[in-house]
């Protein structure tokens, strides 16, 4: 299948107009008249990836995070960004990132069954498009009360993981939530204006914890990683059924850090 047909359908499910301004989304490296015929997915287009993905034969590597943000004045080896380029054109293969138009389409949609939440509305950034309501993260209710311990039991069983971190709000049962999958301490705000007890995401630093807290607010961070995975088993799932005549592999769960 040619490239473009392939991006066709990506854009039917997360049109790249949806991606925040600050983001770079879409074919990144790459020609659109290119014959496709394996795909490779993973959440960043690292090092591990790129070698992965020539391994497999894949002609178009399929990432989450855009391995390209900041403008680039050199396509050579010094450095690793544009190393990684190199690699990607000897290699012959494409790439493409599908980032906060991701997010805003699918991503909260998905993190949130994940854990059984129903959805109210979307948490952040919130924005028309093509007439429906999208936005980053969503807030909504549990099918259940839980206590935050309970809770994080089922986030930990729903996103695969073996532990969580908690800043601890108050011992009260829980019935709304938000989840902001990623890097969520700028949602604080919105979930504590969405009435939410608890917010459910990454990368949460100790003062934005504390300060939570101290407004009422919960919060169980489950790794950037350990949310946002969830991407590469949907798109195999998408790409499958969507892309016909093209095999697709994916990058196995592999966390970027341990804990010693």
């Amino acid at each position: 299948m040619i490239l473009n047909e392939i991006i066709m359908q990506l854009q039917k499910l997360a049109p790249e107009a949806m991606a925040q301004d600050w983001d770079n989304v879409g074919l990144l490296v790459g020609d659109r008249r290119q014959d496709i015929t394996r795909v490779f997915l993973a959440l960043d287009a690292d090092e591990a990836a790129i070698a992965q993905a020539k391994e497999t034969g894949a002609e178009l590597l399929l990432t989450h995070h855009p391995l390209i943000f900041s403008p680039l004045k050199k396509i050579n080896s010094d450095h690793f960004i544009s190393a990684r380029i190199v690699e990607l054109l000897r290699s012959q293969m494409s790439y493409y990132a599908m980032h906060t138009n991701f997010d805003a389409a699918k991503m909260g949609e998905l993190a949130a069954a994940r854990i059984g939440l129903s959805v109210e509305a979307p948490l952040a950034d919130v924005f028309e498009y093509d007439g429906k309501t999208f936005g980053i993260g969503v807030v909504g209710t549990l099918p259940e009360t839980e206590s935050l311990g309970g809770l994080c039991a089922v986030v930990k069983h729903g996103f695969g993981l073996d532990h969580v971190r908690v800043f601890r709000a108050r011992n009260e049962r829980i019935s709304r939530v938000a989840i902001c999958p990623g890097s969520g301490k700028s949602t604080i705000r919105d979930a504590l204006a969405a009435g939410a007890q608890v917010l459910i995401t990454g990368d949460i630093d100790h003062h934005s914890g504390i300060d939570a807290v101290a407004q009422g607010l919960s919060i169980v961070d489950a790794g950037h990683y350990g949310i946002e995975h969830i991407f590469i088993s949907y798109m195999e799932r998408y790409l499958k059924e969507h892309v016909q005549g093209v095999e697709v592999c994916a990058q196995a769960r592999r966390d970027p850090f341990i804990v010693v």
